[in-house]
């Protein structure tokens, strides 16, 4: 199937079910006609189609991580140290060149697990300048949809820092269009950046109309720091500095109250529950959550295999007695919070008119085909337009070098 073929309209199927689907440009025409007997097909009778899946948040400069990453040394002992030993190590060695090779190969693998949206969260103190273009070059030549964000930050270079990282967030907004990358506005954790910053962004988000992407209450670090620059908690303070938290992304709320949780869905805010990072980084379950209208799912930079990160909900809201199949809920509501970001409608049905991100899946799990804005990405198992064996050796030896850098640091 060419790209000519693919900008037409063309078929998909029938699927396991008997379902043909028909793909007109980036939507969903509907199920096939007779009359579309001479389109371009792809069967895949051994499969089921269903929507794409969407990442609402990570971190796509991770992707090297898997690659043998050396444990901190001393080991951690509590959440901060896992920042300064480990995380905040990784982002400020990133070069251009390893950037690059971790953004090719998490976006690869993310595709080939039936990922069809990534919402990132990016920091590379040392290269913040054109980062996010490097971000995007991946994800269009793999053909990712991603809102792309850089996390401003003073832990490093104070407000100058910061500035250069809201700048960065501005000159994305300027240059993303209405393609299959957008742009909005980030701050790393809270705790990490001054009330001044916080307005700024608040500022940037109002002038741009980009919504606010963050970390909030992730670990009890975030509350002490708020308590001690005088407001009752992190939440408190961004409402202090005026945040504008309608369509705002709010990654983690482990240590929300209930009353809180509530307060954001007033906003108009979304959730982010990232189960795997949470059990690594040993900060707890975000029980509250319950209480969420709008609670997505992400992976916080573990790789974004989202059929795995919903298995690890599952059982970790089973351990805390929670509502299993409530929080089950949180990976089609990934749909929503795309739908709105991206102004087209995800549909989890596939209906007529819906946005042609999905992906075909054997009965073994197997993701065998993935469409995004209609192009087809993945087929019978492998990228369409690149090779992920290339791909993984490039990263593997990127890796090698970055942790030599990281020794250093």
């Amino acid at each position: 199937m060419t790209a000519e073929q693919e900008a037409r309209s063309w078929l998909l199927g029938p699927d396991a079910t008997g379902r043909t689907l028909r793909i007109e440009g980036d939507r969903v025409g509907g199920d096939a006609r007779g009359s579309d007997a001479a389109l371009p097909r792809l069967p895949c009778t051994d499969g089921r189609i269903e929507a794409g899946r969407v990442n609402a948040h990570t971190h796509i400069y991770s992707g090297l991580v898997p690659f043998d990453m050396p444990p901190p040394d001393p080991p951690p002992e509590d959440f901060v140290q896992i920042l300064e030993r480990l995380w905040w190590r990784l982002d400020r060695a990133l070069d251009p060149d390893s950037l690059h090779a971790a953004a090719r190969c998490y976006v690869a693998e993310a595709l080939l697990a039936g990922t069809t949206t990534l919402i990132d969260h990016h920091e590379s103190p040392r290269l913040i300048e054109g980062s996010l273009d490097l971000l995007g070059s991946c994800c269009d030549e793999l053909g990712m949809r991603a809102l792309l964000c850089y996390g401003a930050t003073e832990r490093n270079g104070g407000g100058q820092e910061a500035r250069s990282g809201l700048e960065e967030c501005r000159r994305f907004l300027r240059a993303s269009g209405s393609g299959l990358q957008r742009g909005a506005v980030a701050l790393h954790a809270s705790f990490t950046v001054s009330d001044a910053t916080i307005r700024r962004a608040c500022a940037l988000c109002r002038e741009t109309g980009a919504v606010l992407h963050l970390h909030l209450a992730e670990d009890r670090a975030d509350l002490e720091d708020a308590r001690g620059r005088g407001f009752a908690g992190p939440l408190e303070r961004l409402l202090a500095c005026d945040a504008p938290l309608e369509g705002a992304i709010l990654a983690h709320g482990v240590h929300l109250r209930r009353e809180q949780v509530e307060q954001i869905n007033d906003q108009g805010a979304w959730l982010v529950q990232n189960p795997r990072s949470n059990h690594g980084n040993r900060v707890g379950y975000p029980g509250t959550l319950r209480h969420g209208r709008r609670v997505a799912l992400g992976t916080d930079g573990y790789p974004a295999d989202m059929d795995q990160e919903s298995a690890f909900l599952r059982d970790s809201a089973a351990a805390q007695d929670d509502d299993a199949a409530a929080a089950a809920e949180r990976a089609n509501a990934g749909l929503a919070l795309a739908g709105r970001l991206f102004g087209t409608p995800f549909d989890p049905e596939l209906e007529p008119g819906s946005t042609a991100d999905l992906r075909v899946i054997a009965p073994d799990g197997q993701v065998l085909h993935v469409v995004v804005g209609g192009r087809l990405v993945v087929r019978d198992g492998r990228l369409a337009g690149a090779d992920i064996d290339e791909i993984r050796e490039q990263a593997a030896t990127q890796a090698k070098r970055l942790w030599r850098r990281m020794e250093k640091i």
